[in-house]
């Protein structure tokens, strides 16, 4: 019988959260920032970088192709990259690539900067199909070659020029991947439909930085003016949108009163809207919000929409926080179509919740017990930890590693808010295989 060594969350619901969190650099932001660092012809420091799996994968990554990676003054939030050493266009470290979903920015900045780029297919959360025909799309407007292989990416070219990229529908990592690909390629780009979210601008605004010519990030239409050299500079990360919206979730859910600072309020609002609706109170100040849940948790109809809509990464934690809201809620997802693999899990927990198409209906009368269940991705699990704190009994959450992709030390920072949780090493045979 083969045995396996893995760790568990394991949760005491029913304790309120109660103190102050700080919110860390945002995870979708520092994952394509970081790729971009390709592109210039100098070192980079970036600061505010989550420590959080996907940055160490992609850190790793860079210095496997040559880069030299500096963690600055033992502090690794703060990082200088010197891409000097990068001489190739191939990235040849399947296993690094094939850990994380956003290792496909390699192919945007390697074709920028070498005009060819061959990456390994990439992985990370697998809630649904992804394809990445948009961002190949974007690529050949500029000229690129493309070959989709089964265990790789090849993009080639004999002369990249600046084009217009209209995508059929919204994308935030295609918008990305064409702002990485377009900034060293002569001419002008101007990509239409591009997506709108904070980290879009956060890429834009390092990429500027650098030297690049963008303009209109945060609207629908991007325009990029290719420039021929990019120079280094220090840049800090834009706070985590998502991780500030999973602990204001996390308070509405188990109640209490918590300080959530060094965010951004107006990346929240959809998210703080959401929760006024439930009955939780939320302050905002400059740099902080504060969540009071002290009532009822009452219910709510959501709906996922590019930003500023609701987001999708948001979605599978208001699931969890509406399982124990009085009365029924309805939850339309029309950005993933099908990200709801994740409620079977919720389902053992107690949650009513039936599915129809993109929408699912929660009744939430009955609340939630303790039981044992599985974080099948990254916001998936972070909705386990919202629906255990909120739980009456003990929750213990398998696969955790897919939690600490995104969600830097969450044990540490909910225990100080008083959270009964913590890790658990334990022994999986493969006769105890839960699906």
């Amino acid at each position: 019988m083969e045995c396996t060594i893995l760790d568990k969350f394991v949760i005491n619901g029913g304790h309120k959260l109660y103190g102050t969190v700080n919110i860390s650099g945002a995870k979708n932001a520092a994952v394509a920032i970081i790729p971009a660092v390709v592109l210039c012809d100098e070192p980079c420091i970036i600061e505010n970088l989550p420590k959080i799996r996907d940055v160490s994968v992609i850190l790793e990554i860079l210095k496997n192709m040559g880069a030299k990676v500096t963690r600055i003054g033992g502090d690794s939030s703060r990082v200088k990259i010197d891409p000097r050493g990068i001489k190739s266009y191939r990235v040849t470290c399947e296993r690094l690539v094939g850990d994380m979903r956003a290792s496909y920015y390699l192919l945007g900045a390697l074709l920028g900067k070498f005009g060819s780029a061959v990456v390994p297919a990439s992985g990370g959360c697998s809630f649904c199909d992804r394809p990445i025909d948009l961002h190949i799309k974007a690529f050949r407007s500029l000229g690129a070659k493309c070959e989709l292989l089964p265990d790789r990416v090849e993009l080639s070219s004999e002369k990249l020029m600046g084009h217009n990229i209209d995508f059929d529908v919204v994308s935030v990592g295609a918008t990305m991947n064409a702002m990485l690909a377009a900034v060293r390629v002569p001419g002008r780009t101007v990509i239409a439909r591009a997506a709108k979210e904070p980290h879009i601008v956060d890429l834009a605004n390092f990429l500027n930085s650098m030297g690049a010519n963008v303009k209109g990030a945060g609207t629908d239409v991007i325009k990029i003016k290719g420039v021929e050299k990019l120079h280094g500079c220090t840049y800090s990360i834009i706070p985590d949108q998502i991780e500030a919206g999973t602990y204001m979730a996390a308070v509405a859910a188990a109640g209490g009163d918590v300080t959530i600072t060094g965010v951004i309020p107006e990346h929240l609002e959809s998210i703080t809207t959401k929760l006024r609706d439930t009955g939780t109170t939320v302050e905002e100040f400059d740099e902080a919000v504060r969540v009071i849940r002290e009532g009822p948790l009452y219910s709510c109809n959501v709906k996922t929409m590019p930003h500023p809509g609701f987001p999708t990464d948001m979605q599978p934690q208001f699931v969890a926080l509406l399982s124990s809201a009085q009365g029924k809620s309805r939850v339309m997802e029309c950005v993933w179509e099908t990200r709801f693999s994740y409620v079977p899990q919720l389902r053992k927990m107690g949650a009513d919740i039936i599915e129809n198409g993109n929408t699912a209906h929660v009744d939430g009368t009955t609340g939630l017990h303790g039981a044992k269940v599985r974080a099948l991705d990254l916001r998936a699990g972070a909705a386990m930890i919202v629906a255990g704190l909120a739980a009456k009994g003990v929750t213990e959450i398998s696969d955790i590693r897919y939690i600490e992709r995104g969600y830097e030390e969450i044990i540490e920072k909910l225990t100080a808010l008083g959270a009964d949780i913590r890790r658990v090493t334990y022994v999986e045979s493969n006769e105890d295989v839960d699906l």
